[in-house]
Formats: structure tokens, sequence, C-alpha cells
């Protein structure tokens, strides 16, 4: 034990059945959060946080932390006076259960006055309490908030956890801190590696903890040094095969949530099973057996690598073990391959019309015919090969009916390629259909060819107006069928590849192809623009954009183009990074306050400005200088817009700020001559119209500018 009111680290060890590997860290990130934040509100000092997870623990490790909270400064308000004395002026038993709580008599106590009465009133403090009294309530606190979307119960007990919980550690230094925690009690003792050290570890103290899992406990509890060994010895592995590892990141982090103590294993299969498509391979080896490809000059070799859980003392047992698994895997996936060439991917289309797409939208035909009337309209702005995209959206879901793709779903769109090369169809076919899913996920590359560009958006336009118009829309975090993905996914596409089409028209086609509608439905196509803008939103503000950080971006900007509501997001790129820029500019804070100025005026106004100013109205030099200003601006501006120059367009607008400055200066807009009044309300319509030809200024606030 510390000494007294000395800090002291902490330990928390919570030790089970082996836990789910894909919620591993998040529950070791959401553990250490709460917990943190626990003793924070607790206001419990403390040091760094480490947080620890192995299949069979979740742990943190709080360093120097107060044993005791700091004095508390109480300000507590009683019951009305009303309510604290009887007619005679004695306290009643609410003075005196409120004094005893504060730890005083009634006399101790002050009033204090609202225009609602009297109470009594306590302002003092107390001594804090012992940390080793607070933290049982704490670590329950965290434990019940943690992500775990179904919990269980195990033996007679009520505790409920995401697996069966079997031991406890709570060190406050060397003291264990008495508690009850989902059923069990809190000790000194952890458990090691399963098979190579079972016995029971007694901790003399919290700081002993990572050490005497290594040794003798054959346990590597850090989840980021145990990552970094499995990394090592993967690469090791394939080093003595003169090869490299083919490390995917999501599985080596399910590699290391498998394991506690990792130990690499070689492997091999037949050279045969090289003829499948390298994707299949991969494929059967890392996501269904975890295992780690192995290439050389980014050709596949016939090996993989494992990692075991164990050092086992008879390794090549552990070898021929994992072939012995692998072996008929490989055998089933070219079994599927030579069934599925077989079959020419033209002769399953018929079959589509038996796939139900999504009940209210027609079958995997009607999905495939209403692609290939968007992808048509998309073919010639593209510059894609018209018969080649129409043939690519007729084949587009026919790999969906082969034997690979129902084993091996991941591979949709890529077998696709592969079978459509084998049945002799054009490169260009081919390559669309797997372009036609890309991006699949955050940060995935994109659609590179024509055809697959135009499949790739005519996919998602039908997606979105399909679910849309079934009035099954994402709403909160709830995103069944990924529309957020599929919108940002369209962001993408035409942003990065420059595709310049105009949205609204492809959205309204979209709609009226939806068997889910009865006619036309324009306010569809509109509300499905709002939710890509909404999507094209979050990626600037995030700073997911090329050449954009997280910032560069504000809600403002954004808003300041998005209400012009701009029909190609490649024009509302455009107009947001030459707005960012122009932010940097001297004018850009004057400009911004004198749109937000005007705006306020025309929409206060119940003057509707003319279609002309009317110069013989001017009263004053500043009105002049403004008009004559306005006038050569207006005749700059357009070719520059007709070039979407609109970097150039505000350089030219914040020549307008001298002018514009000197006009509120001089001038009272709002004057008692309604005929005057109304041509200083279209003269500064017209400025304004100017600044709307790229963007709504008064959407930013002045502080937005330098």
């Amino acid at each position: 034990m510390s000494a007294a009111g000395q800090p002291a680290d902490f330990l928390l060890e919570l030790g089970t059945e082996e836990l789910p590997p894909k919620s591993l860290q998040p529950l070791r990130d959401a553990l250490a959060a709460q917990l943190t934040s626990g003793l924070d509100e607790a206001q419990l000092s403390h040091g760094e946080v480490l947080s620890f997870a192995t299949p069979r623990r979740l742990a943190v490790l709080v360093k120097a932390l107060a044993t005791e909270q700091s004095r508390q400064t109480l300000e507590l308000r009683g019951p009305p006076v009303s309510i604290a004395f009887d007619d005679a002026g004695e306290p009643t038993q609410a003075a005196r259960a409120f004094a005893a709580k504060c730890g005083v008599g009634v006399a101790d106590l002050t009033r204090t006055a609202s225009k609602k009465g009297e109470w009594l009133f306590f302002a003092g403090s107390r001594p804090g309490q012992p940390a080793a009294e607070l933290l049982p309530e704490l670590v329950s606190r965290a434990l019940a908030a943690l992500p775990i979307p179904k919990r269980m119960r195990w033996g007679a007990g009520d505790a409920e956890f995401v697996r069966p919980v079997h031991w406890l550690v709570m060190l406050l230094g060397e003291t264990v801190v008495p508690a009850t925690v989902l059923g069990v009690e809190a000790g000194r003792t952890t458990r090691g590696h399963r098979f190579h050290h079972p016995a029971p570890i007694e901790l003399r103290s919290a700081t002993d903890y990572t050490t005497a899992l290594e040794q003798p406990g054959h346990v590597i509890a850090d989840f980021a040094a145990r990552r970094d060994r499995v990394v090592a010895a993967a690469h090791a592995a394939a080093a003595e095969l003169d090869g490299e590892a083919l490390l995917d990141t999501a599985v080596v982090d399910e590699v290391t949530a498998l394991v506690e103590w990792p130990v690499p294993v070689t492997g091999r299969f037949s050279k045969e099973f090289l003829q499948l498509p390298p994707e299949v391979l991969i494929s059967t080896l890392q996501d269904h057996q975890r295992y780690f490809p192995v290439t050389r000059d980014t050709a596949l070799l016939p090996a993989f690598i494992t990692i075991s859980n164990l050092a086992s003392s008879d390794p090549a047992e552990v070898r021929r073990g994992n072939e012995r698994v692998v072996t008929p895997r490989l055998a089933d996936a070219a079994f599927f391959w030579q069934q599925d060439i077989a079959r020419p991917l033209a002769e399953r289309v018929p079959q589509l019309d038996a796939v139900v797409y999504q009940q209210g939208l027609g079958s995997l035909a009607d999905k495939s015919a209403r692609i290939g009337a968007l992808a048509k309209e998309l073919a010639n702005p593209l510059g894609a090969d018209p018969a080649a995209t129409a043939r690519a959206a007729e084949l587009a879901r026919t790999d969906l009916l082969t034997a690979m793709v129902g084993e091996f779903p991941e591979l949709q769109g890529r077998m696709g390629y592969y079978y459509a090369l084998e049945a002799g169809e054009a490169q260009n076919v081919a390559v669309a259909l797997e372009e036609q899913y890309l991006p699949r996920h955050a940060g995935d590359r994109l659609p590179a060819a024509p055809e697959g560009v135009a499949l790739a958006l005519a996919d998602r336009l039908d997606t979105l107006a399909g679910v849309f118009a079934l009035g099954k829309k994402p709403t909160g975090n709830k995103d069944p069928f990924g529309l957020r993905r599929q919108a940002l996914g369209m962001v993408r596409i035409m942003v990065e590849r420059g595709v310049d089409v105009q949205l609204p028209p492809l959205l309204e086609r979209a709609a009226d192809l939806q068997p889910a509608l009865e006619g036309p439905a324009p306010e569809l196509g509109a509300l499905l623009y709002d939710f890509v803008a909404d999507r094209m939103r979050a990626w600037y503000l995030d700073g997911l954009a090329p050449g954009l950080e997280r910032g560069a971006i504000t809600a403002e900007l954004f808003q300041a183009v998005a209400v012009r509501r701009p029909a190609s997001l490649l024009d509302f790129h455009a107009r947001l990074m030459a707005l960012q820029q122009f932010m940097h500019d001297d004018a850009s804070a004057s400009l911004a306050a004198a749109n937000k100025r005007i705006a306020n005026m025309l929409r206060k106004s119940d003057t509707t400005p003319a279609a002309t100013v009317n110069p013989e109205l001017f009263e004053s030099d500043a009105e002049r200088g403004l008009q004559s200003r306005l006038e050569r601006v207006r005749e700059t501006l357009a070719p520059l817009l007709a070039e979407r120059d609109y970097r150039q367009a505000l350089t030219e607008l914040a020549t307008l700020k001298a002018p514009v400055d000197a006009y509120f200066d001089a001038v009272m807009v709002m004057c008692e001559d309604a005929q005057v009044r109304g041509n200083r309300l279209t003269q500064l319509s017209q400025l304004r119209a100017l600044f709307l030809d790229v963007a709504d200024l008064s959407c930013i606030s002045v502080s937005q500018a330098p």
C-alpha cells in the first residue's frame, strides 16, 4: 500500500471466456474511456490511463490515481423556510434532516431567497471520500456502459455481460479494493495462458501486471505489442519461404484478438491451386481461415502462415493439421471455378427473373434493366462505349448466381470480371462488371474505365431511388441498406473522377423507373439530392476530400454553396474550393458582412426590386460609383462563370469592396422616399445576384474570414 494520501496505480482486470474478436478493441477502448470519465467526474486526479485486451480479459491500468478525493466544496439548497419551521418557529423534521445531511446543526444553516421564495441553504466543505469506496461503483457503471449489443447470463446469477466472467482483479497499489462486480468478488489473482500457464498468478501490486502476465503467464496483455509480434512473426516466417507475407489490416487485428501468445506456423498447399484466380486463394486463406498468404514478386506462392496461440511441442503436427483444413477448402473453390466457367454469364441472364432483388423493387432482372436505362444516359457524357455499357448492364448481376460467389460473396464483381473474360466478353465489359461495385468502402479505389463509372453511378442511383421510394430512408444510426455509403461513393466518383453531369435529372429519372411509385415523383428527386448533398457535406467537414484537411471546409462555407443547389457535383466542388481560397482574401470579411446586411434588408422589405436600376434616382456619388463598378464587373464575370473559373470570379467581385464600403457609409437605403428606396433596393439586389452566381456569402459569419 502506498503511503497515506499518496497516489497509487489502480488496476482493473476482468477475466472472461473468449471474447468476440472483432469487438475486442472497441470494448477495450470503451472501458478505458468510461472509467476515465467516471474518475474525472468523481474528481479523482490521475495520470496516464493504459488499456489492455486479450481473448480472455479486458484491463485498465490507471497511473498515479489519487487515493482520496480532494476536499469537496458544497453548496446545497434545502427545504423551503415555510416547511422547515413550524408556526412556533421550531425546526421541523425536514430542517433537521437537511442539517444532518450537511453535517451541521440547524442553527448553522443560512437562507437564500429567489422570486419563488426562501429556502434553507448550506455552504461549506467536507473531506473527500477514499478512492477505494468510490471505485466499485465507478467500475460497475463503466462496465454497464460498454457497447454490447446483446448481453448474456450464465450460471444461477443475474449478472449480464458479453461473455461469462470468471475472475476480477481490482488493486489500488498493493491493496485489493473490496468489491463484487458482475457477481465476482475482486482479488489480486489473475490467470495466465490457458495451456502454457493455467495456474493462478498472484499480483503483488498493480504495477506488476504486464510483466507477471508475460512471464510466467505467457500472455502479452497489450494489444498493440501483441499485434507487433504477430506482424513481425509473419514477416519472419515469410522470409524463411523467400517470400513476403500479405497482411490485411483487418485480418491482422482479428488474429491479434484471437491469440494471447502468438507463434507463427507455416504451411503449404498444392501448386495446382495456383491456377485459380488469386483473389479466390486469398479469400480462402485470409477471410475464411485467418491465414496470411505469401507472395514473391507479387505472385502467390503455394504457402501460407497461420498464427497459433501456443508454442507446440510438435509444430510439424500443427502444420499438418492446418494443411488438412485448408486443402478441402481450396479443392471446393477449384470445383466451383470449373463448374462456373462451364456456363457463360450470358446463359444465366434468364435466371435473374427468378431472384427477388428487394420486396417492392422487383427481381434482379428488373434491377439490371433499370441500371441499363440509367447507364445508357450516362454513357455519352462519360465517353463510354454505349454497346459495351449496355452489355455490362445486362450481365451486371449474373455472377451472383455462380457457385463461387455463393460461397465467397465478397468476390462479387471480381468473379464477374474473370467469368466474362472466360466467356469471351470484351475487356471493357469485364472491367465494368468489377468496377460497378467500387468504391466498396471508405478509402477504396474508384472505378476508372468509363463503362465502369457509368455502371457504378447507375447502380447507386437506382439503389438510392428504390429504397427511398419504399419509404425506408436511413434514420438516426440505422442504415440497413447502406445508403449513406452508396451516396458517398457517388460523390467520390463524380468529384474525384471529374464526372460533370447534371445530377437532379438523373435522380428524377431513377425515381421514375421505380416500380414502387405509380408515376413521376419530382419531389423524390429533390429529396434524393438533399440526401446526397448531406453526405457530401460530411465528406468535406471530416476532411476526407482530396487535398483538404479537417476544418478547411466549415459548415458555413458548405452551406453558402449548397443553397445554390449546383446541378453538377463537380461544379459544386469547384465553387466550394474557390470560396475556401477566397476566405483568405482581405476583402472576404467585408463582403460577407455586406451580403448578410443586404440579404436582411431584402428579406424585411415589402418592396419587390425592379428589373433595372434607374440612374436618375441616384442622389449621391456613392450610388453612381457602385453602379458603374457593378456594370464593369458583370461584363468581366460572365466569361469566368461560363468557364467555372470561380476563384477569378471572386477575385473580380472583391474589387467591389471599396465602392460597397463607400456606399454603406454614405447612403441611407431605407429612406422615406419610396421611389428612391426601391431603386436602392434594386441596386443592392443586383449586387447580391452577382455574388449568388458563385455562392451565398450571407451564410458566412464575419468570424469565418481573416
